[in-house]
């Protein structure tokens, strides 16, 4: 296998993949960072070949990098052997993976999703954990969901800790944003039930009826769904809590939800 060899922190291409922990450099740029072999395989077995392959000495003989960057050069991207310390900087951690892929961003338009071909779809409004995003993401992919659909100002889902929490479900897990407004046109012609989660609500979660396809509704996690959100829901729901917390984390509630649906 055949690559170019950086070892300098100040090549071009180096400084551009470490400016992308940066959101603005995410945003002006629409690619992102999936750190490790995993990651990087994930998205190559699903078609999406990575812009520029990263990766350390240690890992040049793995058949998966290998496809790795048989998929990469096919695509026209940019294969290169870096250094220890490189990889270092570019995730920022003191043992950082031996492969790095950098990818470019998907959005779907609301208008492209199929409601009947998933039995659950989730929305998140104003999400603002990365870590509970990414989770959010890797559930919904594990239970066959649709979507995850963001709603209003929430964080980046292709932000280095929103990446790494997803676990490679970034690249199986069709993602959408849309204002508050865009939401409540799109929901109006939504063929099965909305399920909001609410702390004053008097259903419980597990007695709702999910009517196919169910979309999961779920607010940030310092406020919970505000009215104008939970107006939009068929049904609100609680989770029942019998100890002395009076709520859950925001994905640990979200995967609640979404079996509950499944």
């Amino acid at each position: 296998m055949s690559s170019r060899v950086v070892t300098s922190l100040t090549n071009p291409t180096v400084k551009a993949v470490r400016a992308l922990h940066l959101r603005k450099a995410r945003d002006e740029s629409g690619l992102f960072v999936a750190e490790g072999l995993k990651n990087v395989t994930e998205g190559v077995e699903q078609g999406i070949a990575p812009q520029i392959l990263m990766f350390g000495k240690e890992a040049a003989s793995h058949p998966l990098l290998k496809a790795a960057v048989r998929a990469t050069e096919d695509a026209g991207g940019e294969v290169i052997e870096v250094t220890q310390d490189i990889l270092a900087k570019v995730s920022r951690r003191d043992n950082p993976q031996a492969v790095v892929g950098v990818f470019k961003q998907r959005f779907v338009p609301l208008t492209a999703f199929q409601p009947a071909s998933a039995p659950c779809w989730v929305a998140l409004h104003r999400v603002r954990d990365p870590g509970n995003l990414g989770t959010i993401i890797r559930t919904a992919d594990a239970a066959g969901c649709g979507a995850v659909i963001l709603v209003g100002e929430c964080c980046d889902p292709y932000s280095v800790e929103a990446v790494r929490a997803t676990m490679g479900s970034v690249f199986a897990v069709p993602l959408a944003k849309a204002s508050e407004a865009e939401f409540a046109a799109w929901r109006r012609d939504w063929p099965g039930s909305v399920v909001g989660t609410l702390l004053s609500a008097e259903v419980d979660h597990r007695q709702a009826d999910y009517v196919r396809p169910s979309l999961i509704l779920m607010g940030n996690e310092q406020q919970g769904l505000p009215p104008e959100m939970a107006a939009l829901c068929d049904v609100n729901v609680k989770i029942p809590m019998r100890g002395r917390a009076d709520s859950l984390n925001l994905s640990v509630a979200t995967g609640i939800m979404i079996y509950a649906a499944t």
